[in-house]
């Protein structure tokens, strides 16, 4: 909840971003797959895109995936958030907070938002996802 709390903060301050946040809104744990639905609902309803944060980030991916038109990408390193934008046009960051400091976690966002799907033979797969 913590880090959740300071990304929103990063995401407003420093990117200028506006911020929904579907929760959780305490530190009482929670069952995650129910906000990863609504994180994945509120991008297909429109949201440029979604932050999913996890202990591990694999849970709450699976769950967004399973909504059609959902490309959810655990991300632990600059090459491999590059990647899911550039080649898999990931619309939802899962960020695996036990394993990434919150200044790692804030560079992953920062390219998740700003680098571009390259299209061409990517987007060929995308379309078979």
């Amino acid at each position: 909840f913590e880090y959740k709390s300071k990304i929103i903060g990063f995401l407003e301050k420093k990117i200028g971003a506006e911020v929904l946040d579907v929760g959780t809104f305490s530190k009482q744990s929670v069952d995650y797959p129910k906000f990863a639905h609504l994180v994945a609902q509120e991008v297909l309803a429109g949201a440029d895109f979604g932050i999913l944060i996890c202990g591990s980030g694999n849970g709450v991916s699976m769950a967004a995936n399973k909504h059609k038109g959902v490309r959810a990408a655990i991300c632990w390193s600059l090459e491999i958030t590059k990647l899911a934008r550039q080649h898999n046009n990931a619309n939802i960051i899962s960020i695996p907070a036990r394993f990434l400091s919150y200044k790692k976690s804030t560079e992953l966002i920062k390219i998740f938002l700003t680098e571009p799907f390259e299209g061409g033979r990517h987007k060929r797969r995308v379309d078979k996802i």
